[in-house]
């Protein structure tokens, strides 16, 4: 009998990167301008572990389950369903405020490119922001094949884009720049670390699509791990390339417009614009911003969408859809015309729903599965009890941090 042969390693990685890398990555250098390149490599190096060994923790919990276990079946057999409930909360909660993340970016870059194709109008901040909703909320809204289709054309175009300007902004870093060591000497540097944490962790937020991935590779544990490994690796490096272009090139006090503006994406780009050597790299820069948080706005919405239409119990008629898609997009585009510069601020509000949902509930069920199936082998994560209470810790003060920063 012929052994079934599992799908390659590298499907599973590009999985893995193509969940955590996402607009996310492009509140990084703002929400973690007080901390700067040093500092912000050392805060994403350590999102990196914790979020690797989540990533393990669940992976062992869902090896106790059949293939094709979701967190429903997962956190109530092993938590009970006062826990399924709050973590459903926190997974909707995350979905709704990025969102609303995505429109506030998505509507500032398109106000910019209104006003040089058609400066006349007067068009501002709301009319972006609701032309860049109904835009893609229409693809959302007629089905999941318009938005895959229209999802691969802009993650193809957002690959070559940030390649293109990446290498042009690489090319002109400016070491005196780069390893400004003003931040370090700050007295409140160690707060603005801590207050990094909820940030970073919006960018390597991958472990929703572990269940997945567990089904995808027939429970084998060692592909699953060389995925997550391969998979985060690469969104590290892109994090570490990503801020060396941007706060190499943009000074430290450059920065104040931009956090001013909540970290708005628009504010960013023209910030940066007047720091780089040539307009090309401008136009392509603002291309692969607005690819990057098109196709997550598409990727987070989709999600949302197929939540609220199972959660409602609509059906797939015209009528149907029409009610999910109104639940769905009004509420984050209510809130984007009603504060139009939350982007960095929204970003880290996820991480407190992330730090809950995929760091916390990840420690807790392997916890509960280690007694609940003491005999089981399979696969167990390295650093017992010690570690599960250090994950638990970590979630608790990534939560802690943000409302003592939001204050």
């Amino acid at each position: 009998m012929n052994k079934q042969k599992l799908p390659s390693l590298l499907g599973g990685a590009m999985i893995i990167a193509g969940t955590a890398i996402g607009a996310g990555m492009l509140a990084n250098p703002t929400s973690m301008s007080n901390i700067w390149f040093v500092g912000s490599v050392v805060m994403l190096l350590f999102t990196w572990f914790y979020t690797v060994v989540a990533g393990l923790m669940l992976l062992e919990a869902n090896l106790h389950f059949p293939e094709g276990a979701n967190f429903n079946t997962m956190v109530t057999q092993l938590l009970g369903k006062g826990w399924n409930i709050a973590n459903g909360l926190a997974v909707t909660f995350t979905l709704y405020i990025l969102t609303y993340a995505y429109i506030t970016s998505g509507g500032g870059i398109t106000e910019n490119l209104l006003q040089r194709l058609t400066p006349q109008l007067g068009l501002g901040h709301s009319e972006g922001s609701i032309l860049f909703c109904f835009a893609l909320a229409l693809f959302v809204s007629i089905s999941t094949k318009a938005v895959s289709r229209l999802s691969t054309i802009l993650i193809g175009g957002m690959i070559i884009a940030f390649f293109l300007s990446t290498m042009g902004l690489l090319s002109s870093v400016k070491a005196s720049v780069l390893l400004d060591t003003t931040a370090q000497q700050d007295p409140s540097f160690m707060l603005y670390l801590l207050s990094a944490l909820p940030m970073c962790l919006v960018s390597f937020g991958y472990h929703v699509c572990l269940p997945s991935l567990v089904s995808y590779y027939h429970k084998d544990s060692r592909l699953v791990i060389k995925s997550i490994l391969i998979g985060t690796g690469i969104a590290f490096l892109i994090y570490v390339l990503w801020q060396m272009a941007v706060q190499g090139n943009l000074p430290r006090e450059a920065f104040a417009p931009v956090i001013a503006k909540g970290g708005d994406v628009a504010a960013l780009l023209s910030a940066l614009s007047a720091y780089i050597p040539t307009q090309t790299i401008s136009v392509v820069l603002d291309f692969f911003a607005y690819m990057a948080i098109a196709s997550s706005f598409l990727g987070v919405t989709l999600g949302l969408f197929d939540y609220i239409a199972d959660l409602f119990h609509f059906d797939n008629s015209l009528w149907g859809r029409a009610k999910t898609t109104l639940i769905t997009f009004v509420p984050p585009l209510v809130m984007s015309l009603l504060y139009p510069y939350g982007f960095v601020k929204a970003i880290a509000y996820a991480g407190v729903a992330v730090s809950f949902s995929s760091i916390m509930i990840s420690a807790l069920m392997v916890r509960s599965s280690r007694k609940k199936f003491p005999e089981a082998t399979t696969y167990r994560t390295f650093g017992g009890n010690a570690l599960i209470y250090f994950m638990i810790i970590i979630g608790i003060v990534n939560i802690v941090v943000q409302l003592v920063v939001s204050d």
